[in-house]
């Protein structure tokens, strides 16, 4: 018999909530037999009745999220049973009477402990940033489950799905963490399909504009793009029926931030960028014919259509750490376009788009571990290295585990997975600390090379070491990877340590000269001078000369004035501050607070901006769009002010403009003209310098707000013999194709 809905729920209400329960079901695409189902429905029924007071801030009854949220994890990404029951009581602990007590009682331990996994952290007095606690808890449940990552990313993508209901400021600091955090980890999971819908969500609400933008000019040029493309498949996917070959065509749209990131990079308009849609062949075949059908394809393809041969990405032979495979190729159209092309099989396609579940699913006992489980092995490794603060986990795991990848050998062939600029230091030290700490050179290819050497895929690495050499300092310079990072830190520490019996008999000596006591008390007053935190340091520096007689004296016996240790201390009683923060703040040229634009990106009166407020700073005013506004947003999302621009009209702001223009008389004389006595405007700093026939020009001005650099990107546009103009550091980008 179907329980009973609380009658909170007015009737549509619970029509609704049955509808989605079905829908629920519908969308489960693992085992379904009676007793998984009845588990399901006990669930579904238990989160009902918890969640029965709550609404969402737009007014819907809340437990319409876990019902979203376990839909996506049993539809998007093919979860099954348990996952879908800790979809459905992810927040009852956090946000009901229930305790992980009571889940486990009526659930079982495992669905608690996945529970407990995806509650987040209560504020915390000594927490720096409570978003990365509750990332580091997350990523931390992959030392043992999962399961708890995909459902959470789940919860993400929902939430992202019903941003608009929630204030702006709010829409930022979800929308950054977003983009910063949770879209990456949907990449390094292979759920392709869920990282593109969130960096589109992200985009949308930290540039409004652009998505829109990007999206209107999608819609327009669709249907046009769609029968070129069809045209384009027909005579490859004839030849392919005559060849034997069995496969399907599906055309596929590139996402608008991808799309956004490719104008960018390329500095190109929309219109010119041939990848906005995608051609994909697939071939359904057995796993043994793969890499033969998919090759036979791109050869069938390549003899309908000429390739660019530097455009060919084998991720077939190569599968990134994800999981992902396919060919990737780009060739000349009948229309005179470049089409984009991907080649791959069915349990590739459902790999790329499921990624981990899908890929779990194929995988057989005797198969050899994938770059995903070796990616998985990293992950848990850095969740159990030694203890730093959650900001620096963050740090460590983007560097690490998210970055673009390489793919180097050793000397015997076995293939590493690297992240993309690590050096030959960083293999070193990936290979094993001892090595690392040793190293001092490398033969990449054959050729003698030194430790701060870039690797590309594809080189072959052998380290050269010697006992004589040591860990040093200035390493930290050129390595990449957080695990070398870390691991040349204990090497140093090592080292460091075979100092101390010498470091402490020169200490002895030096105080029995000065006639003071080696006590620790007064060894501290030398390290908190020197700002040392560790004895293992303070002796080293003793025994190497950095720390001497002159220092020491300088410090415990000061002849006169205030020694640098008082400075030291009064600095540190002087710079505590407020810890106070403020809700809310309206950012004017009036002086009513203060603050700093950022020159990363350079805000104007007229951006979308975003202001950062921090003990004892002025505040930080970016664009909200801004690479380091949305890293502060995902790390400090509590110290987002709510703010508007509001500058008296004689205060000017500094922007930056890229112009392109063909190499001709009087262009400088006609740009400072435009400039000074017709718009007239203070130029800052100009560069100008030839390539062949072009002319590119770096232009520096004072403005007062984004009408009248819009004014001026209009005004140079039209001039004679220009073609492109881009503002720098920036998401509104103008171009000009003559």
């Amino acid at each position: 018999m179907t329980p009973a809905l609380p009658d909170t729920y007015s009737k549509e209400e619970q029509e609704e909530i049955e509808r989605r329960h079905q829908q629920l079901i519908d969308a489960w695409q693992t085992r379904k037999e009676a007793q998984d189902l009845a588990e399901v429905d006990k669930a579904f029924y238990f989160a009902v009745e918890a969640h029965k007071d709550q609404r969402r801030r737009s007014g819907e009854p809340y437990i319409y999220h876990p019902i979203a949220v376990a839909t996506i994890a049993a539809h998007d990404i093919g979860l099954g049973r348990t996952s879908i029951i800790c979809a459905l009581l992810h927040d009852v602990v956090e946000d009901t009477k229930y305790t992980l007590d009571d889940i486990s009682t009526m659930f079982g331990e495992k669905v608690a402990k996945v529970v407990d996994g995806l509650t987040k952290f209560d504020a915390m007095d000594n927490a720096e940033s409570l978003q990365a606690e509750n990332f580091k808890k997350i990523i931390s449940s992959l030392s043992y489950d999962v399961r708890v990552v995909l459902i959470k990313l789940s919860d993400r993508l929902h939430n992202m799905r019903t941003l608009d209901s929630m204030p702006k400021h709010k829409q930022l600091k979800i929308a950054s963490e977003t983009a910063y955090l949770y879209a990456p980890l949907a990449y390094r999971l292979g759920l392709h399909s869920i990282k593109i819908e969130l960096e589109d969500l992200a985009l949308k609400y930290t540039n409004p504009t652009i998505y829109e933008n990007i999206r209107k000019r999608k819609d327009e040029v669709r249907e046009q793009r769609l029968h070129e493309l069809h045209d384009f498949a027909a005579p490859v996917m004839e030849a392919l029926e005559k060849a034997g070959v069995k496969a399907r065509c599906v055309i596929k749209e590139r996402s608008v931030n991808s799309i956004w990131k490719r104008m960018m990079d390329k500095e190109l308009p929309f219109e010119e960028l041939y990848g906005s849609f995608i051609v994909r062949f697939v071939t359904d075949c057995p796993e043994d014919q793969e890499r033969i059908e998919c090759w036979k394809i791109y050869a069938i393809l390549t003899g309908c259509y000429r390739p660019i041969t530097a455009k060919l990405k084998d991720w077939i032979s190569f599968p990134k750490t994800n999981g992902y495979e396919s060919l990737h190729a780009v060739v000349m159209g009948p229309t005179g376009n470049w089409v984009e092309v991907q080649i791959r099989s069915e349990r590739m396609d459902e790999i790329a788009e499921k990624g981990f579940a899908a890929y779990y699913k194929y995988k057989t006992d005797n198969q050899t571990e994938s770059g995903f489980d070796e990616w998985l092995k990293k992950a848990q490794n850095l969740v159990g290295a030694e203890s730093v603060n959650a900001i620096e986990f963050v740090d460590n795991f983007k560097l690490d585990l998210f970055a673009d990848e390489i793919f180097v050998f050793t000397p015997k062939g076995k293939m590493i997975s690297l992240p993309k600029g690590s050096t030959v230091l960083d293999f070193a030290y990936y290979i094993h600390s001892e090595i690392g700490d040793h190293s001092i050179a490398a033969n990449v290819n054959s050729r003698l090379t030194q430790l701060d050497q870039v690797l590309r895929t594809g080189d072959r690495v052998e380290v050269i070491t010697s006992e004589a050499q040591h860990p040093q300092e200035k390493w930290f310079e050129f390595l990449v990877t957080a695990t070398a990072k870390s691991r040349l830190k204990n090497g140093i520490k090592e080292y460091r340590r075979t100092f101390r019996e010498e470091g402490e008999k020169k200490y002895e000596e030096i105080m029995r000269k000065l006639d003071l006591e080696a006590s620790k008390a007064n060894r501290n007053l030398v390290m908190a001078n020197e700002k040392l935190t560790s004895s293992v340091d303070f002796y080293y520096q003793v025994a190497t000369g950095k720390i001497d007689e002159r220092l020491i004296r300088e410090v415990l016996k000061p002849q006169s004035g205030s020694s640098n240790f008082v400075r030291y201390i009064t600095y540190r009683l002087l710079g505590g501050g407020n810890k106070a923060k403020m809700e809310e703040g309206t950012i004017s040229s009036s002086g009513e607070f203060d603050f700093n634009v950022s020159t990363c990106c350079n805000p104007i009166p007229g951006d979308d901006v975003i202001a950062f407020s921090f003990p004892g700073e002025p505040l930080q005013i970016h664009r909200s769009d801004c690479p380091r506004a949305i890293q502060l947003s995902a790390r400090h999302g509590n110290n987002i002010v709510k703010a508007k621009w509001q500058p008296k009209s004689e205060i000017s702001f500094l922007s930056e403009l890229k112009i392109t223009a063909l190499d001709t008389a009087g262009l400088l004389n006609r740009m400072t003209n435009l400039l000074s006595n017709e718009m007239k405007l203070n130029l800052h700093s100009l560069h100008m310098e030839a390539k062949k026939d072009l002319v590119e020009a770096t232009l520096s001005l004072y403005v007062h707000n984004t009408k009248e650099l819009d004014d001026l990107i209009d005004k140079l546009n039209q001039m004679k013999d220009v073609q492109k103009v881009i503002r720098k550091s920036s998401s509104e980008g103008r171009n000009r194709d003559k």
